[in-house]
């Protein structure tokens, strides 16, 4: 009953949110008699779903030209086929770190076939997604200071926390790829990403085709430290050389296409 309760309200919300075009997480906390977490857990998914956009203290509707720009979809797939190569990837009984974003987060769904996992997360919206796996994880928190930029937890404590485990792989997003540098990231903030990747033994990239290529100025993660990359089979051919020339197992995922569609 719970789970289906948690679909009906993220519907309820996706709809009130088409017909206001802006709501805030006060007033659907109190509408639905549940935590400002759980709504902004429910907000968080609903974006990755394209249903609206989150801004501070609530959320939006889509912008009609969102709204009618038909690579929309595609993105949304493309993402899913990231979430699903990545998914492949972790086999039962290992010890993972899944960062913050909605990338990573598309993972997590895959994941209720994996037996015996334990995952550390600095993401609230990354841990509820967890606790309603079939089969939960073992679930540890990085705890921290909260960064709202991120909506993820970071800083020294963070920090400690990740060097009290080793972890087989680390699932990190980015807002950017520097074809000649590694990930890049609008975020100051790049300590935490750089320690998860000092206690993985591999680390694992996950970041659509369009973001490849961007020069953000914060650089995150050198391409020495990065293992695999997966993204959608809309890189060039030219960004695929640089980045195989750097040693990293590149996977190029196949975005679900509709057949009918492209036969017209």
């Amino acid at each position: 009953m719970t789970k289906r309760n948690t679909q009906q309200r993220r519907h309820a919300i996706a709809a009130l949110v088409q017909e206001r075009g802006e709501v805030s997480v006060e007033e659907l906390t109190q509408r639905f008699a549940t935590s400002e977490v759980t709504i902004r857990k429910d907000l968080a998914l609903l974006e990755t779903g394209g249903l609206l956009l989150r801004r501070y203290g609530g959320a939006v509707s889509l912008p009609s030209e969102m709204a009618a720009e038909p690579d929309v979809g595609q993105v949304s797939k493309r993402k899913q086929a990231i979430a699903r190569a990545a998914a492949e990837r972790l086999r039962d009984h290992n010890r993972v770190i899944i960062d913050s974003g909605t990338t990573t987060s598309a993972m997590i769904p895959l994941l209720g076939g994996k037996r015996g996992l334990v995952v550390m997360t600095n993401s609230l919206n990354v841990a509820g997604q967890l606790r309603e796996l079939e089969n939960e994880p073992i679930l540890l928190m990085t705890g921290g200071t909260w960064d709202p930029h991120s909506e993820s937890f970071q800083g020294q404590i963070a920090e400690q926390a990740l060097r009290s485990y080793d972890f087989d792989q680390l699932f990190i997003g980015a807002d950017g790829i520097d074809l000649e540098r590694g990930t890049t990231t609008f975020n100051e903030l790049v300590g935490l990403s750089r320690v998860m990747a000092e206690v993985a033994r591999e680390v694992i990239v996950m970041v659509e085709s369009e973001k490849i290529g961007r020069r953000i100025p914060n650089l995150e993660l050198p391409w020495d430290k990065i293992h695999t990359l997966v993204t959608d089979d809309g890189l060039a051919q030219d960004a695929r050389n640089k980045i195989q020339a750097k040693g990293v197992t590149l996977i190029c995922a196949p975005a679900v296409q509709d057949s009918s569609a492209r036969r017209k």
